[in-house]
């Protein structure tokens, strides 16, 4: 950092990376220039100030279904880098559909940050609240219950995901499950008289002795008023919609300008992709809209499981489109009874694996045809695109879609990437993303 770096005013955590180029988004949308690395860096990955020129960090891990111990290491270790860069305040992202299991992630990493920053921060590491809602995109939460769109959480498909199960939509319980801290809620009725009555219900939660407080939001401006009353908070949990009302306090504190050009991106050349690994209802959509139209590649995880050369069969038919620089998509995408199937032959953990596998050696044989502009479907799948790619860091762009920017890599021969949670997108979202990726530098 030199001297003319300023230190990064708000540093984020996020389990999985679509969730993090969320929050990115978000941050960007908000007039924060926002850098995101790609795990924890490294002393040898060390970037130069240029690349940390950013009011906000975002530090993308891979934890959202790995043991809690492992998840909790890794978020702390996420936070010592950093502090080391002089965050005033941190944020620990998560989905919007609050994927977990009763033995975490969320509340033990939430625990562990807690406790990390308690010597430091004090009485403004002593409460927290948990907010998944995000309205743009139908999550909202009311009485403690998260809903998608009209349904309950438990009620809308989540109730069936392969790996987070979501049974309960009573997030109070779900997230008591998770931790030894006590979890209550913050009503809607007290969110909509305004920030200071949230302060309030924040310091009567915490003088008895709640240290977690699910918030309730069913809107964009209850999300700005949770935003407000964050701002002394030293720690912050949610999904990226409850940092829509976080620039504002930087601003009102004199800390950040207004910024005009902080989604800025430069122009990247070459051939385009899409792979898409997510099983979600919205991906599945996405793939069927393309495939209406014109030709994929399917990608068999029984054949690969038997040692069929998948990989090479892929690359020959991208090989086959980009003679005419047509973009292809390639895709493990398949319907619930499907995944449920190959999961029975092959275990749950391991046809997961082998998918990403698969698709992070295409992607590898794709840069090598040319391919500089990836559009990418699905959390797992993204953390192993961008790993194979070997991507350090990214600087977040404009929105594609809600959730959903465009970034390119900061590395010497730049990507363009736009990563997608799975369940994020409208149908045709990879015709307009790779539009968006042709178009940018804007």
């Amino acid at each position: 950092m030199t001297a003319q770096t300023k230190p990064a005013l708000l540093g984020c955590i996020a389990d999985d990376f679509t969730g993090a180029t969320d929050l990115a988004n978000m941050l960007v949308r908000g007039g924060m220039r926002t850098v995101q690395t790609i795990g924890v860096p490294t002393s040898n990955e060390a970037p130069g100030a240029d690349a940390l020129d950013a009011d906000a960090l975002v530090v993308a891990l891979k934890s959202r279904t790995i043991p809690a111990a492992d998840a909790v290491a890794q978020s702390l270790a996420a936070l010592a880098w950093l502090r080391a860069q002089g965050c005033r305040q941190f944020f620990f992202k998560y989905c919007s559909t609050f994927d977990s299991t009763d033995a975490g992630n969320i509340g033990p990493v939430t625990d562990a940050l807690l406790n990390a920053l308690s010597a430091e921060f004090a009485e403004r590491a002593s409460f927290t609240i948990a907010c998944p809602a995000f309205p743009e995109n139908g999550r909202t939460i009311f009485r403690g219950h998260l809903f998608v769109g009209d349904a309950l959480l438990d009620e809308s498909g989540m109730e069936n995901h392969p790996l987070t199960p979501m049974r309960d939509a009573n997030l109070v319980r779900v997230l008591q499950r998770q931790t030894q801290s006590k979890v209550r809620l913050v009503r809607y009725d007290q969110v909509a008289q305004g920030d200071a009555a949230v302060r309030a219900a924040f310091e009567a939660l915490r003088a008895d002795g709640v240290r977690i407080a699910i918030a309730d939001a069913v809107s964009d401006a209850d999300l700005h008023t949770l935003g407000a009353a964050c701002a002394d908070l030293a720690l912050i949990t949610g999904g990226s919609g409850v940092a829509l009302g976080l620039p504002a306090n930087f601003r009102r504190a004199g800390l950040l300008g207004e910024q005009t050009h902080a989604a800025q991106l430069p122009r990247v050349e070459g051939l385009s992709a899409v792979l898409a690994g997510s099983a979600s209802k919205a991906t599945n959509a996405q793939v069927a809209a393309w495939c209406a139209t014109r030709p994929a590649f399917r990608i068999d995880p029984l054949a690969a499981a038997r040692g069929e050369d998948v990989v090479a069969e892929a690359l020959e038919f991208a090989q086959q489109r980009f003679v005419h620089a047509e973009p292809v998509l390639i895709y493990a995408t398949a319907s619930p009874d499907e995944v449920q199937a190959v999961q029975r032959e092959l275990g749950v953990n391991e046809a997961g694996h082998l998918v990403e596998k698969t698709l992070a050696s295409i992607a590898r044989g794709l840069r090598e045809l040319g391919v500089r502009k990836f559009v990418v479907a699905g959390g797992e799948t993204s953390g192993a695109v961008v790993q194979a790619l070997d991507v350090h860091m990214l600087r977040i762009g404009a929105q594609i879609d809600p959730g959903v920017p465009a970034t390119v890599t900061t590395e010497a021969e730049p990507l363009a990437l736009a990563l997608k949670s799975g369940n994020f997108g409208t149908t045709d979202f990879f015709d307009k993303a790779l539009r968006h990726l042709d178009g940018a530098a804007q």
